[in-house]
């Protein structure tokens, strides 16, 4: 129940603590102290990971706020605007699945590429991406693990949760040396999966149990950070979002208590009987006391200004929406606007930019899944003959929005005389522009005709030409 506020939890250390081990290999000898040295930031973590969890899935602060005056009107409205934020980074992010595109003007590669991406949608890889993501955006940090199976598929994918899978990494290269995860066996007995590179081993009471080669080739789970510190997208509005929450439930306090509205009489006495009377005639006869004190009868109220109170709710909600590069839905129109400039007023070209930030972070996560997971195809199935060279990872963000200026762009390049690979790399339309180029080459070759094949023609003209 999150019935305290998050600065009161954190104290101030915002961000997920990172795992750091001054060894430089674990083995079987260090790694019962070198997990005993991390356990606390895991602990850590996992106490704020679960709030933001249930932050996001509308366990908010406001549901459990209390009064002292007017305590018989207290409303708690909760707007869950945490959910709206992280399924729209979420979106930005894993809408589209998540391509392998070759680096290499090589069909084998290419084919081979083209196969892996079949691997990888047959094991339903963006439905996974998509559950990790909503961690990864709510609370900072995410996992992916591979796991082998038996199947027509050798592998499977899966997220597990930040509240009982960890990464130490290495102090001096910041490269990953163990994953843990805290599981309980069919007795609910606790214990501790680890693999490293090349072991894997149960860790039950302290105590190091079959220690054993594994056969991924490297660790079979992958951390997915929101970013360097593991700032969740919640976490850095959530002030604001308690604000809204405080103001909206105050807001229906004030309806509340003006529908609730206190009768005054003034120099007159009336008993409950005759006022409950009066009350269902919807009528009221009332004597003064004396000439001198008049009697009379009012209405007490005083209703909150609504107008003033939106002003200020939608203040913190447009600044949220500037502090997460998340585009108003509410831009004005002067009419005559091309998608471009509507674009650009409503925050949408930021918004872009903001979420290609994180591109190369989840890009650096999912070689090292990939890498993993080309291992177990190569031991369960067959050799893809691929290496982590051989191949890049394609984000797509919305590539159809501005379809027809990318088309045109696209066209005016190539009438401009620029090499169609370089046309149809920088015009966006295609996110394995490689890919598209080389399949699209014998027709480029019918309509463009290059400096090389103009010589070539202008030779075999000449060689044509009867001498004199």
């Amino acid at each position: 129940m999150n019935t305290q506020y998050f600065h009161d939890l954190v104290k101030g250390r915002y961000g997920r603590k990172i795992a750091y081990a001054n060894v430089e290999q674990i083995t079987a000898d260090n790694i019962v102290n070198v997990i005993g040295n991390c356990i606390g930031a895991f602990y850590f973590n996992k106490t704020v990971i679960r709030y933001l969890w249930n932050y996001y899935k509308g366990d908010q602060p406001v549901l459990y706020r209390t009064k002292v005056q007017n305590a018989d009107i207290t409303n708690k409205v909760s707007e869950n605007h945490a959910y709206e934020i992280v399924q729209f980074k979420v979106g930005q992010t894993y809408g589209e699945p998540i391509q392998l595109i070759s680096r290499k003007d090589d069909d084998r590669i290419n084919n081979a590429v083209d196969e892996f991406n079949d691997y990888l949608t047959d094991a339903n890889k963006q439905e996974k991406d998509i559950k990790a993501g909503e961690w990864q955006s709510a609370t900072g940090t995410s996992f992916k693990a591979v796991q082998i199976t038996n199947g027509d598929i050798p592998f499977r994918i899966v997220a597990p949760t930040p509240m009982n899978t960890f990464v130490i990494y290495s102090r001096s290269t910041e490269e990953p040396l163990l994953a843990i995860q805290e599981l309980k066996d069919a007795d609910g007995q606790m214990y501790k999966l680890c693999y490293t590179d090349s072991y894997e081993c149960k860790i039950v009471n302290g105590e190091v149990r079959d220690w054993k080669l594994h056969g991924f080739g490297g660790i079979p789970i992958v951390e997915f950070p929101n970013n360097h510190e593991r700032i969740s997208d919640i976490e850095l509005v959530i002030g604001l979002l308690d604000a809204i929450n405080t103001m909206q439930s105050n807001r229906m306090d004030g309806v509340e208590q003006f529908v609730q509205f206190w009768i005054k009489f003034v120099n007159c006495d009336i008993d409950p009987e005759t006022f409950e009377k009066m009350k269902i005639s919807h009528a009221l006869t009332v004597k003064s006391n004396n000439e001198q004190n008049k009697s009379d009868v009012d209405i007490m109220t005083q209703e909150l200004n609504q107008t003033e109170c939106q002003v200020a709710k939608d203040d913190l909600w447009d600044n949220a929406q500037s502090i997460l590069a998340i585009p108003t839905r509410e831009s004005q129109n002067s009419g005559g606007d091309t998608q471009g400039a509507v674009s650009l007023r409503a925050g949408w070209d930021f918004s872009k930019t903001r979420a290609k930030q994180k591109d190369p972070i989840i890009k650096t996560s999912e070689k090292r899944l990939a890498k993993v997971i080309l291992n177990v195809i190569r031991i369960k199935d067959h050799d893809l003959g691929l290496t982590a060279r051989d191949f890049d990872v394609q984000i797509n963000h919305s590539p159809l929005d501005n379809l027809y200026t990318k088309t045109q762009a696209l066209d005016q390049m190539l009438k401009a005389g620029i090499n169609p690979r370089i046309a149809v790399s920088t015009c966006g339309l295609w996110g394995d522009a490689e890919k598209v180029f080389i399949q699209s080459k014998p027709y480029f070759d019918v309509l463009y005709k290059t400096v090389d094949m103009v010589k070539k023609e202008n030779e075999n003209t000449k060689k044509q030409e009867p001498t004199s």
